[in-house]
């Protein structure tokens, strides 16, 4: 039985993966100030009000952008919506509407599923009146703050309200076998995960240390459950310098 899943999505660096660390009470998600940090989808488990849904978080969005990687983000962001029972919109409220808001809207009126803006950084009272302004893009608005926590309870409140959880079945004791793909950047390791599960489950490309996050994936062969892990490339501490790809290793280990 699968529960009911949440995509996150958003512009670069408007507080994403914050968001989806503060519901999931985890640290999944790098975080940092360089934007396009995340690239793969990321999935966590959210509890309230004594139910269960998945959230999965999804790097920054640029529809227009053909580069490698904004490209194949924005096709990792799409696979994540078509799955997902409802979205979570995360904007900058302190930069109010941008010229990327308002493409991303237009795309987002086309899915036919709820959207929920999540008007992030508001940690002042003039900043959280400002970002009535996201009204006027015909979603609900709720003005937050995911690195203080302040508002997200009102979030999980509306989310509730749309998403359908079937029965809860009892709980059984985990079988799973897990298995961890590591190796140097560039070697092939997300190449090979996406070939055993069969689809474009990570991003690929000829770009080294296109993985940032280790993500995590469940699946079953002849009836046994595995938890395929495909970690960052790895190179020697020296030859780390990005504060990302420094991060990346961290999560790997």
């Amino acid at each position: 039985m699968n529960p009911p899943l949440v995509a996150i999505i958003g512009s670069p660096n408007v507080g994403n993966s914050t968001l989806f660390n503060r519901l999931t009470g985890s640290r999944k998600s790098i975080v940092g100030d360089e934007p396009g940090i995340t690239r793969d989808r990321i999935y966590g488990d959210v509890e309230w009000k004594s139910k269960t849904f998945e959230l999965v978080d999804t790097g920054g969005i640029v529809p227009d952008d053909d580069a490698v990687i904004p490209a194949n983000i924005f096709k990792q962001a799409g696979f994540a919506i078509d799955k997902a029972q409802a979205i979570v919109w995360v904007v900058d409220a302190r930069a109010g509407i941008t010229p990327l808001d308002e493409e991303i809207s237009v795309f987002l009126r086309n899915i036919g599923k709820p959207v929920f803006i999540a008007a992030n950084k508001c940690e002042s009272r003039k900043v959280e009146e400002e970002a009535a302004e996201f009204y006027g893009f015909g979603f609900d608005v709720t003005p937050l703050s995911a690195e203080h926590g302040t508002s997200i309870g009102d979030l999980l409140d509306d989310l509730f309200d749309v998403l359908e959880f079937e029965d809860e079945a009892e709980t059984e004791v985990s079988d799973e076998i897990k298995l961890a793909i590591i190796g140097r950047p560039n070697v092939g390791k997300s190449s090979l995960l996406n070939k055993i599960l069969g689809e474009e489950r990570t991003i690929v490309s000829p770009i080294a240390g296109t993985t940032r996050d280790a993500i995590d994936t469940h699946f079953a062969l002849d009836g046994q459950k595995f938890l395929l892990i495909d970690t960052a490339g790895i190179r020697r501490k020296g030859k780390t310098t990005e504060m990302a790809e420094k991060l990346s290793v961290i999560m790997a280990k």
